[in-house]
């Protein structure tokens, strides 16, 4: 953790430990946990490079969604859902989540991911410390388009 403050103030953005305490315990999404002997921080998900999150595989309900903007829609009807340069594809429990979630960039379609026929067909899935369910691939047939366009 010392080496992380270090770098920041090194880099010229002054970061205190109780600063970064702030950070995790009021990020609006809980994207960033310590370690157990809190000496680490790491994202809870979302990694673009390689890192062994630790995550056991857990069942998922058996629908899951996410949201994304209107023009992948296309791409995302042949090829699924790919989880591109991240670790994972990110799913979201509810629709208002994956709403919001998918305006970020403009208007949205929203998925309704078939996570229990996934995981009955072999894939696993897992669920981030904030919540999101993560998996590596969601291929086209598992996807059902409701008519939910922001």
């Amino acid at each position: 953790m010392q080496e992380l403050l270090d770098a920041c103030n090194a880099h010229g953005v002054a970061l205190t430990r109780g600063q970064l305490d702030e950070v995790v315990r009021t990020s609006d999404k809980q994207r960033f946990a310590y370690s157990e002997d809190g000496r680490n921080i790491r994202a809870n998900q979302g990694h673009s490079v390689p890192v062994e999150l630790g995550y056991a595989p857990a069942t998922p309900p058996e629908y899951l969604f996410h949201g994304t903007p209107e023009r992948f829609v296309a791409s995302i009807r042949a090829q699924g859902l790919l989880k591109g340069r991240r670790h994972h594809v990110h799913l979201s429990p509810d629709e208002d989540t994956a709403r919001k979630v998918g305006e970020r960039r403009g208007p949205s379609v929203i998925l309704k991911i078939r996570s229990g026929d996934m995981q009955r067909a072999g894939f696993a899935f897992f669920q981030s410390a904030n919540g999101v369910w993560l998996t590596d691939h969601v291929p086209p047939q598992f996807i059902q388009w409701t008519p939910c366009v922001s």
